[in-house]
């Protein structure tokens, strides 16, 4: 029986946070290490450039996160670790599938929407405005089974599923409909200072991010500074808006230890919040530490990387070219 598919991608701006490690890379990792499924994992970089990027730090970016994904676990012999770009299909399959996405239901994602009210009138780009469109394809393009999303991510998928259902009705069946896969406790790490809004690599503020790379002097400082509340009570209650601190905390250090929340709460039983955020923040740097050392080695490997980079984008590419193939048939261009 043929394995199924898992696929997922993050952008290389900034070195990825603690929200990507546990949130994404780390359950990635642990699909990747069962061998159950074929397992895709990629740098975003087309999608990067819906904002203006600077060509030679996000050169570096690229480069740096690829170490980071290695030095993380992610291993290139057992996953198809690559650079979208390095993969002509996602590109070619994104403007076929544009063609059967709706300009009605575009206008109508939630990113797209926020997105564009930040940006000036008239600057925003028709990029920004079709990138459902290539995360489609970035998806559907390895027929992916499963595609690990946090829950902002679940309007994506959806679009995902009905431009498939549409051009499946129009030319028979082709593409796989693929599911979502959210973990529940490490769904969506949020912003240590504004526990209301998810962790983000571009926040202003500098102790609302946890970075994979920072120190462990700043790491336990950032956490000791995370907002909580008046309470005082180590308890994690999922619709209470007043403890959104104390849950991100709790899922956080759950996702580190393998503690359950109610473990938690009696480890922490007539303790304080300071003695709370002092723990978390020393589990996650004592975590971290070693994904520091190996990616220093790694990214002192220029050689390796670029061996990684190819080897990922040829198992990629090798795995889209058939479908992207009867995809070009389907709709009629004449193939070479």
């Amino acid at each position: 029986m043929a394995k199924k598919t898992f696929l997922s991608g993050i952008q290389p701006t900034n070195i990825p946070h603690i929200g990507n490690y546990f949130g994404a890379v780390k359950n990635w990792v642990e699909s990747q290490n069962t061998g159950e499924m074929e397992s895709f994992y990629f740098l975003a970089d087309l999608h990067a450039i819906t904002v203006r990027q600077d060509p030679k730090l996000f050169k570096q970016q690229t480069l740096d996160c690829f170490a980071l994904f290695l030095a993380m676990g992610l291993d290139p012999e057992k996953s198809a670790l690559f650079v979208q770009s390095h993969v002509p299909e996602h590109s070619e399959l994104a403007w076929i599938l544009g063609c059967y996405a709706q300009f009605g239901e575009l206008s109508r994602m939630t990113q797209f929407k926020e997105k564009g009210e930040k940006q000036k009138e008239g600057e925003v780009n028709v990029g920004l405005f079709s990138y459902p469109v290539l995360q489609a394809a970035d998806i559907l393009i390895y027929n992916a089974d499963f595609v690990p999303v946090g829950k902002d991510q679940k309007q994506h998928l959806e679009l995902a599923r009905n431009i498939a259902q549409r051009f499946n009705s129009a030319h028979g069946e082709t593409f796989k409909l693929p599911a979502p896969d959210i973990r529940k406790s490490t769904g969506k790490i949020m912003s240590l200072s504004e526990p209301a809004k998810k962790m983000s690599k571009s926040d202003s503020n500098a102790n609302a991010t946890v970075f994979v790379l920072d120190s462990r002097d700043t790491i336990i400082k950032k956490f000791k500074r995370a907002v909580t509340d008046s309470e005082a009570l180590v308890e994690y209650r999922e619709d209470d808006e007043a403890k959104a601190g104390i849950n991100s905390l709790m899922s956080i250090y759950s996702a580190v230890t393998g503690k359950g929340f109610d473990e938690i709460k009696s480890e922490f039983a007539g303790k304080g919040y300071g003695d709370f955020k002092t723990a978390v923040g020393e589990s996650v740097a004592d975590i971290l530490a070693p994904i520091q050392e190996k990616y220093t080695a790694i990214r002192n490997d220029n050689h390796f990387l670029e061996a990684c980079m190819k080897q990922g984008a040829e198992r990629a590419s090798a795995k889209a070219r058939p479908l992207l193939h009867e995809v070009r048939e389907k709709i009629g261009f004449l193939q070479l």
